[in-house]
């Protein structure tokens, strides 16, 4: 083992308290504590396995068209997915469900001290692991490493911020990338700063964002027209992806909206299902008591809130509303997915804490398809001046969507870049 290796696997044991704490606040009806150290149902000899590693939910939304892209180039085999977080593990489970072939399965990733991760791999046996994004986990990386198991790190990404992190520990990065057969990186500055941290340039690419190849849901397609007609005419707009300080702040502007649009309906969806209750409290200390959708409320006429507290269904109600705003941008999170209501044709509006996401909302300022606010009344104007100008909602509209299908096929790039690791069978 790799000095640098050695001292990082000496400090995750010595966190491990902590580290199972934080598992622990994990609300999953199946999390028991062996699957977090690598014990897994091995599979079967002779039984082809991918293997593909996000951390959480926005990962494996982001993910969603490559793992069926995967699954429809390599017929016979099967994909593991594993997730970090509850909360992605329940979005994998409903895409698994969906699928009903058997051929997609869930796992949790296990802790990444050595012994969990070498069982953990020597019981999967994965032909290919791949990694998404910035999940660079040392030990998972070496015990694939060690086996023989080409890996590719997915829609990379490392942000200005994680960067500085990780540069911290470049010996350990270096050996940990030095596992890495190839990165599919999203842009030349990611791909810039993972070759500082010591990522061989000859097995790099830049292939663009994975994010703009959002897959077509016809089903939230539907769930979306049957809200948006029970909605009526009522202007409508969603808050997505929501974070604690962050709602507060909407149920403010909203507030100022109502004054002059006393009709407006806000559709309120937070990003983590821990806070629902508190949520739905919160608006009822606001004066604005919401509706809930997991309990199957409908709002009424004169209703100011309805709260999106369900999972998997954020696309869905992009999709009735008149505009959106993407949450994690009004306090320091980073921002979240702002394709996702562009690629639907609705106008995107936003807080300016975008890191995460700095790339994207590029693009989309040059092509004049974002509403960037810097607070609650800031927000509230804009919200108003867009629901007074159907015309300027409409441009905004088409012209998001025109930036997703401007910039789409980083997803035929990627899937080039695999077959030279793992050609289809």
């Amino acid at each position: 083992m790799g000095w640098a290796r050695g001292l990082y696997s000496a400090a995750l044991h010595l966190v491990a308290p902590l580290a199972w704490r934080r598992l622990r606040r994990e609300h999953a009806l199946t999390n028991p504590r062996e699957l977090r150290l690598g014990q897994v149902p091995e599979t079967p000899t002779g039984e082809p396995m991918l293997w593909l590693h996000c951390a959480s939910v926005g990962e494996v939304q982001a993910a969603r068209p490559l793992i069926e892209a995967l699954l429809d180039r390599y017929p016979r085999h099967r994909l593991t997915l594993t997730t970090m977080t509850a909360t992605g593990a329940e979005r994998a489970l409903a895409l698994a469900g969906a699928r009903r072939d058997g051929r997609l399965v869930h796992r949790f990733v296990p802790l990444d001290f050595p012994a969990a991760a070498a069982r953990f791999v020597g019981r999967l046996r994965p032909e290919l692991a791949l990694f998404f994004e910035t999940e660079l986990w040392p030990n998972l990386l070496h015990a694939c490493h060690r086996r023989g198991v080409p890996v590719a790190v997915v829609n990379g990404r490392l942000s200005p911020r994680a960067f500085r992190g990780y540069r911290r520990l470049r010996p350990l990065m270096r050996e940990a990338l030095a596992g890495v057969d190839w990165l599919a990186a999203k842009s030349t500055a990611d791909a810039e700063r993972f070759a500082a941290l010591g990522m061989a340039p000859g097995r790099t690419s830049v292939v663009g964002s994975l994010k703009f190849d959002i897959a077509r849901d016809h089903g939230a397609r539907e769930v979306s027209e049957r809200l948006r007609m029970r909605l009526g005419e009522r202007p409508v707009w969603v808050a997505g992806s929501t974070h604690e300080g962050e709602e507060a702040l909407l149920l403010a502007a909203h507030a100022r909206l109502r004054e002059t649009l006393p009709e407006a309906l806000l559709v309120l969806v937070p990003r983590h299902p821990q806070r629902f209750e508190a949520v739905a409290a919160l608006c009822q200390q606001a004066g604005m008591p919401a509706a809930r959708r997991s309990r199957g409320e409908w709002p009424a006429a004169t209703a100011a809130v309805y709260l999106g507290d369900t999972m998997g269904e954020l696309l869905a109600l992009y999709g009735a509303a008149d505009l959106a705003f993407v949450g994690g941008s009004l306090v320091p999170i980073g921002g979240h997915n702002l394709l996702e209501p562009a690629a639907l044709g609705v106008p995107v509006l936003t807080g300016h804490e975008l890191a995460n996401f700095a790339e994207v909302a590029e693009v989309l300022r040059e092509a004049d398809a974002l509403v960037e606010v810097a607070d609650e009344a800031a927000l509230a104007a804009a919200l108003a001046r867009l629901f007074a100008d159907e015309a300027e909602r409409r441009r905004l509209g088409e012209a998001g969507r025109a930036v997703v299908a401007a910039n789409r096929g980083a997803l035929e790039r990627t899937l080039e870049g695999l077959a030279r690791l793992l050609p289809a069978k």
